[in-house]
């Protein structure tokens, strides 16, 4: 199941830069099914009433490289749940990732 994430009230941070998802296996690159794209894995700071937690955000096509701490948006993130051999997490999704100044004014 999907679990769509309201973040209008998160601050989110870059964490660290891109790196591509790569398929445990067969050691090659994953590609998101819907465009073609291969994914990228970023490491982001989610802020939020007075907590924080790093969570990884895979994202179709290369995303920018910003500096650990820069303000960004995290757009359509999903949240999914998983359990595998007796080990459980969630992943997470989104459209993109973009510098939180990205909007013209």
């Amino acid at each position: 199941m999907k679990l769509f994430i309201d973040t209008k009230a998160t601050v989110f941070l870059a964490g660290g830069g891109p790196a591509p998802v790569v398929d445990y296996e067969t050691k090659r690159p994953k590609v998101d099914q819907a465009s073609g794209e291969p994914l990228y894995s970023v490491q982001v700071i989610a802020m939020q009433d007075g907590e924080s937690d790093i969570i990884t955000v895979k994202v179709p096509g290369l995303p920018p490289t910003l500096p650990q701490g820069t303000p960004v948006r995290v757009i359509d993130l999903v949240a999914n749940p998983w359990s595998n051999n007796g080990k459980s997490g969630v992943a997470f999704r989104a459209v993109r990732i973009e510098p939180a100044q990205g909007k013209a004014s």
